[in-house]
C-alpha cells in the first residue's frame, strides 16, 4: 500500500517550520522518517501536508551550558551515541541511544522524533525522566519549557500543542556530577530490531566514591514499557538515599518497582512476567550505576 497523496515541504529554518504549522491545518511533522513513513504507508495517517525537518540545520546540536546540556531535536542517535562529552556528563543519553534498533535507524532517527512519538517502550522518554530533563516546545506565539514527566500524559499521547515543534531538550548537569556519579541503561529485547520488552534508567550520586562504603546522596530510576508513560518509581528512590548501597536496600527496590508498575501484555510478554522484570531490570541497573559511581 502507498500512502494517500500529500504535499511536501522542506523548510530550512525554525522560523518557516512554524510558519507553515501555523498556515496549514492538516499537517505532520518529519524528522526521522523510522516511523511516520511506516503509518503513512498503511494509510493510518492521511495528512494533507507533510513539514520534513531534515534541512533546518540549527535543530541539529549539542550545547554544554552552565548547568545543563541542551540538545536539538533533530539530533541523530548515532550523534548521541558517539558523543564523548555527553558519555563523561549524562552518559546515560548515549547508552540509550547506542541500544536503540540497528545501525541505519540511529543514522536515520532523531531524539525529537523518538519523543514525539512518545512509544512508552521508547529509550529517551524514560531517560529524560530519570535525569529530570525538559522540553523546549516552540510556535509562533510562545515558547514554552515543560518538564519531561509533565510532557508525557497517556499513551503516545503528550503536551505537544498542534502548531508547536520539539525545538530542543535539555538536561541538568549539577545533580549528578561525572567525578562521583554512575548512570546506567539497560534493556531487556528479543532482537536488536525490536522494541524492548522492559528498560531501566538510573543514577546514582555517592558522598565519597573512595569510601570504604560510600553512601548513596541521591538516586533516580525510571522505568519503560512499564506503564502508559515514562514510570519513575520516587518511592524506591528514597530506600536507597543515605545508605551505602546493599542487599536489604536493592531488594526493597525490587518489591516496589513490581509493585509499581503496571505494563500492557505483550505476545511474547504477560503483564505478570514484565513486573518480575521490572523489578529485576531496576536491580540492575542501579547496581551498575553503584558501581560506576563508586569506580569515577
Amino acid at each position: 500500500m502507498k500512502p494517500a497523496p500529500f504535499t511536501h515541504h522542506r523548510p530550512e529554518t525554525v522560523e518557516d517550520v512554524l510558519e507553515l504549522l501555523a498556515e496549514l491545518e492538516d499537517a505532520e511533522l518529519l524528522a526521522g522518517n523510522q516511523s511516520l513513513g511506516i503509518v503513512m504507508a498503511n494509510r493510518l495517517a492521511t495528512p494533507d501536508h507533510l513539514v520534513d525537518l531534515n534541512g533546518v540545520d540549527e535543530l541539529a546540536s549539542i550545547d554544554e551550558r552552565d548547568d545543563e546540556i541542551r540538545i536539538g531535536a533533530m539530533t541523530s542517535h548515532r550523534t548521541l551515541e558517539r558523543s564523548d562529552r555527553l558519555a563523561e556528563l549524562v552518559p546515560m543519553l548515549p547508552e540509550a541511544a547506542e541500544q536503540i534498533a540497528g545501525p541505519s535507524v540511529r543514522n536515520q532517527g532523531t531524539i525529537g522524533g523518538s519523543i514525539g512519538e512518545a512509544d512508552p517502550a521508547g529509550n529517551y522518554p524514560a531517560a529524560l525522566v530519570a535525569l529530570e530533563g525538559s522540553l523546549h516546545l516552540r510556535s509562533l506565539e510562545e515558547t514554552r519549557t515543560v518538564p519531561a514527566d509533565e510532557y508525557f500524559i497517556a499513551y503516545m499521547f503528550t503536551d505537544l500543542r498542534e502548531e508547536e515543534l520539539i525545538e530542543s531538550v535539555s538536561v541538568p548537569t549539577d545533580p549528578f556530577p561525572p567525578e562521583r556519579s554512575g548512570m546506567a541503561f539497560l534493556e531487556l529485547k528479543r532482537a536488536a530490531q525490536t522494541w524492548p520488552t522492559v528498560s531501566a534508567a538510573s543514577a546514582i550520586r555517592v558522598d565519597d566514591p573512595s569510601a570504604a562504603e560510600p553512601v548513596v546522596e541521591d538516586a533516580r530510576i525510571a522505568l519503560a514499557n512499564a506503564a502508559d508513560v515514562p514510570l519513575r518509581v520516587e518511592d524506591a528512590e528514597a530506600v536507597l538515599e543515605g545508605e551505602p548501597l546493599g542487599e536489604s536496600g536493592l531488594e526493597e527496590v525490587g518489591e516496589l518497582v513490581t509493585d509499581a508498575v503496571h505494563p500492557e501484555g505483550e505476545m511474547h510478554a504477560d503483564r505478570e512476567y514484565k513486573e518480575e522484570v521490572a523489578g529485576e531490570y531496576a536491580v540492575r541497573s542501579l547496581e551498575t550505576s553503584y558501581e560506576r559511581a563508586i569506580d569515577s
